[in-house]
């Protein structure tokens, strides 16, 4: 599990990097205006639709049917229930996109209503959605392709196509400005175009690792039956996070211009220890627990859990309080240039503060799902996520105006850390979660090195970043963002080690024994 969380983190840092550098330009070319809003309201709806369908409810229902068929029926097996549900989903998703692409302006009044008031920018986002959107079904058929290859512990190559997003949005962004209307328009061809590269990447992988598919007519088979079963309720329960995310989008849009944008930069943040930790935690772990609970394995799974939400946690608790304190200097190193204004780093810095309340909820909501997925059941998730979601509205009504673009970042915090608080509630009560001694010991620990490195990145900003800054070179925000980084790090690494939160020296010898392992 370790070397499988390690591999889909480590591409995932690189595929988050290569996303600040791709913001980096956003921000430089098209600042907190009406094009850059108009895209990323383009850009959320296909990427909506793929964790719901491709990363959601699909891939939990999925990959452990494929592991189990994988480790009970053999190959040949596994590879048939593969084929069934590649044809199955290109059939719909195919479907999705056309009927999208038909009703794009009715669909955007309902996800984007306050831009009805500016027919410009309206107009422009039903542009900038129809060009997006082919790129759902074709990032679906990547997710359903990756479970394949996470069901065969084969993680690096599905988790190396996230870098392909990021490389030809970039080179399609410098490459067609000038050709195309808009900036936002080379954006938007970059998604799909990344689309079809991503397909094609993780397709030649499942045939190397010796699966050749073959897509059949699509039919309702009893394996189909089984899986669509298990996919219904986990429709939503797996895409709450998503569904959260457009309520907090459609509050935005009525919002003050530019609401849209300075959101988006907060929440690309705070998604890069998301992404790094909770979407390599919860997808290694998923076909791990499938295995033992498949095996009945019940202590075993118990231990796997607890390693898992120690793992993340002894990353996201100093993550958030890094975040929490230093929101301002990190957006300004990373988008305060260009046509980005310092009233926009301002308020975007706040955003990213409130957003950072809720990342451990965020993070534990990833490790605590695939706890009932791997027994089967989507149904508690479904309950549970359909109450936060009904929070994070009730919450988003009442603060948009008071507290205006921190209202819906503070709302999505508060109902995130609802919706993990009750899974492990309800985990805790059937026996499936009993946090151990280790884990009951260490987290303390974590809390208080994170506080002392908090500490630490205070004093730096008031002593350091001032005097780096007075220096008036290029690049000295960058530079003194990196060296803040560093400092956060050697404190936090410094203090746990010393506080007993966790032991650099034991986490050094088990990557080595993974290592010789594999």
């Amino acid at each position: 599990m370790v070397r499988g969380i390690l591999t889909v983190g480590g591409w995932t840092l690189a595929s988050r990097v290569l996303g600040l550098f791709r913001d980096f330009l956003i921000a430089a070319l098209l600042g907190a205006g009406p094009i850059a809003d108009a895209f990323f309201v383009a850009n959320k709806l296909p990427n909506m639709f793929r964790r719901l369908f491709g990363e959601g409810a699909f891939n939990a229902a999925f990959v452990p049917s494929f592991a189990g068929l994988l480790a009970t029926e053999g190959p040949e097996a596994a590879r048939g229930f593969a084929e069934e549900a590649v044809a199955a989903m290109a059939f719909w998703l195919v479907g999705i996109a056309i009927a999208a692409e038909l009703f794009m302006p009715q669909l955007m009044a309902v996800v984007a209503p306050g831009f009805s008031d500016d027919p410009g920018k309206f107009a422009l986002a039903v542009d900038l959605a129809r060009i997006t959107f082919p790129y759902m079904p074709l990032i679906c058929l990547v997710a359903l392709l990756s479970g394949v290859l996470n069901g065969m512990e084969r993680f690096g190559a599905a988790a190396a196509s996230q870098v392909v997003y990021n490389v030809v949005s970039i080179g399609c962004m410098l490459g067609l400005l000038g050709l195309v209307p808009t900036p936002g328009h080379a954006l938007a061809w970059g998604v799909s175009v990344s689309g079809v590269v991503q397909l094609a990447l993780v397709g030649w992988a499942v045939r190397r690792a010796g699966l050749r598919l073959h897509i059949p007519r699509p039919r309702m088979t009893p394996r189909m039956r089984a899986l669509l079963r298990r996919m219904a309720p986990g429709l939503l329960g797996a895409g709450v996070v998503q569904l959260n995310s457009l309520v907090d989008g459609i509050v935005a849009s009525l919002l003050a211009p530019g609401t849209v944008t300075v959101l988006y930069f907060a929440e690309r943040v705070n998604q890069l220890p998301l992404g790094i930790i909770g979407t390599a935690v919860g997808t290694a772990i998923l076909p791990t627990l499938s295995r033992q609970v498949s095996a009945g394995l019940g202590a075993e799974a118990g231990a796997t859990l607890n390693r898992a939400i120690e793992f993340a946690l002894m990353l996201t608790l100093p993550a958030t309080l890094a975040l929490a304190v230093s929101s301002e200097a990190i957006i300004g190193a990373l988008f305060g240039h260009g046509a980005f204004t310092e009233d926009a780093v301002v308020l975007s810095g706040q955003a990213l503060a409130a957003f950072a309340t809720g990342l451990p909820a965020f993070v534990l909501v990833k490790v605590l799902v695939p706890a009932f997925f791997s027994r089967g059941d989507t149904a508690m998730p479904v309950r549970i996520g359909l109450a936060s979601v009904v929070l994070n509205l009730g919450l988003n009504l009442a603060l948009m105006t008071p507290l205006q673009h921190l209202g819906p970042p503070l709302a999505s915090s508060i109902s995130s850390w609802v919706n993990a608080l009750a899974l492990g509630v309800v985990l805790h009560r059937r026996g499936q979660l009993a946090m151990d001694a280790r884990l009951l010991g260490r987290v303390p620990r974590m809390v208080l090195a994170s506080c002392a490195m908090a500490g630490v990145l205070v004093v730096f900003q008031r002593a350091a970043m001032p005097a780096l800054m007075g220096l008036h070179m290029p690049g000295m925000r960058q530079i003194g963002l990196a060296a803040m980084i560093a400092c956060g790090l050697a404190a936090y690494g410094v203090a746990g080690e010393a506080l007993g939160a966790f032991s650099l020296r034991e986490a050094a010898a088990t990557l080595l024994r993974r290592r010789r392992a594999g």
